[in-house]
């Protein structure tokens, strides 16, 4: 379970923000048993899903991406750069300083029974330091701490390390944690298999998605268990049937380099590639009954919900099935609020939820905050300053200034938590007569 995640510098978050995910006492009693995981072996009460708010531009997205980057850069540092490769990571540009200011980002889990945490520091030119601590049982233990090439390793714990250092194997723009999993560290594997198995999506943009939910349809029980959620969603699917590639059918301006290479690896190499998403329907004659089926084009008959949802199925029932992290940005796009709101029950269920899989997301669906899934501790904001700067912050931080029974829908939107849109000059533009005139001159 993710615990907590910070970042510094990075993008519109110029001091730190962070995310932290432990259930606080004030909200003890609301929503406990659904709710919470509570981890004896370390002693903390863990919220199962968080949802941010905030305007436009205000820092949601920018908070993924810096996850996304971090999961990223920790899997593929060794691999995708060589050196003097400059790192793909982007400060704050709006403060002279702190454009020239290293990046920092660190993330506390606990993945099979064990707690770590992991973080580092980097420039575009390279790392500046970086840290991983692992704690087996109640005293943390440090694996490694670095500060440029200079390493301070604990043999016994991470023995691969020091290998490492002493060949001069880790480069000055590449991660000490990503080099020790190429060679086979069991600490670094076991961080690098938790980042692999968090899943950060885009629900702006399901096509990065949906091939993964195709591929699990292979699969007579993943099957099962989609056309089980699209059912529930009421969305009118009776089956799904995957259409395979008509190689024959290819499109005549598709380059020819694609055409041959699709076509070796059909005849050549027996590989399958799938055109579409066939969905089944009930059809009926006009007296209501029940004459057959009929099948739609997923991508050219289904509504951009019904294509969202499907997507969306995959990385929802993976995530439940292995108990990891599911991070979608914008989740509410194009799904009408109650199937958003079906999909947070999920999560928060104890029952479809036995390994306390987590959903964190962001969304302007305000509806979310009247339904009661969520506790104060589950509402974060983003809200940007005057100088370009975001800060994220938690519903529970107002703690008595906010109770339980209140409408947290009707104060989000009257402004009382902040993180909404300041839009004077947008009525002052209104009420003025600039438009107006803009017409005239046409």
């Amino acid at each position: 379970m993710l615990v907590q995640f910070s970042v510094r510098n990075f993008k519109t978050f110029k001091e730190k923000a962070i995310l932290n995910l432990v259930a606080s006492n004030y909200d003890k009693e609301t929503r406990e048993i659904e709710n919470i995981k509570t981890d004896d072996d370390f002693n903390l009460r863990i919220v199962k899903s968080a949802v941010l708010y905030g305007a436009n531009a205000s820092g949601k997205s920018k908070f993924i991406e810096a996850l996304r980057f971090m999961k990223e850069f920790a899997i593929k540092s060794s691999k995708d750069s060589q050196k003097g490769d400059s790192i793909n990571v982007e400060p704050f540009k709006l403060e002279s300083e702190s454009e020239k200011d290293s990046s920092e980002f660190e993330v506390i889990f606990i993945f099979k029974k064990e707690m770590y945490r992991y973080g580092f520091e980097v420039t575009k030119e390279k790392v500046i330091s970086e840290w991983l601590y692992h704690k087996p049982k109640t005293k943390e233990i440090e694996l490694f701490y670095r500060e440029k090439q200079k390493f301070d390793i604990h043999e016994r714990n991470f023995n691969k390390g020091t290998t490492l250092v002493k060949e001069e194997l880790v480069r000055d723009n590449a991660l000490m944690l990503s080099v020790a999993a190429q060679f086979n560290d069991k600490s670094a594997g076991k961080v690098l298999n938790w980042f692999k198995g968090l899943g950060i999506i885009s629900g702006l943009d399901e096509d990065g998605y949906q091939g993964f939910t195709m591929s699990r349809t292979e699969s007579p029980k993943h099957k099962e268990q989609i056309l089980e959620l699209l059912k529930a969603a009421d969305l009118g699917i009776k089956d799904i049937t995957l259409e395979p590639l008509d190689i024959t059918k290819l499109p005549k301006q598709m380059p020819k380099e694609i055409r041959e290479s699709l076509e070796k690896q059909i005849k050549e190499e027996n590989a399958q590639f799938v055109s579409d998403v066939l969905t089944t329907h009930r059809k009926y004659n006009r007296n209501k009954k029940y004459v057959g089926d009929i099948q739609f084009s997923l991508e050219d008959e289904e509504s951009s919900g019904t294509k969202k949802f499907f997507a969306l199925t995959g990385p929802v029932l993976d995530t439940i099935e292995n108990g990891s992290v599911l991070v979608v940005d914008e989740l509410d796009s194009k799904l009408h609020p109650n199937l958003v709101c079906r999909i947070v029950s999920i999560f928060n269920s104890k029952i479809l939820n036995p390994k306390d899989a987590q959903l964190i997301f962001n969304t302007h669906d305000t509806n979310l905050l009247s339904s009661g899934l969520f506790r104060r501790d589950q509402i974060w904001f983003t809200e940007k300053d005057k100088y370009g700067s975001s800060k994220l912050f938690s519903l529970a931080d107002f703690k008595s200034e906010v109770r339980k029974t209140d409408n947290f829908e009707n104060n989000y939107i009257r402004g009382k938590y902040g993180a909404i849109p300041y839009l004077g000059d947008f009525d002052n533009f209104i009420n003025s007569d600039k438009l107006l005139s803009h017409e005239n001159e046409r």
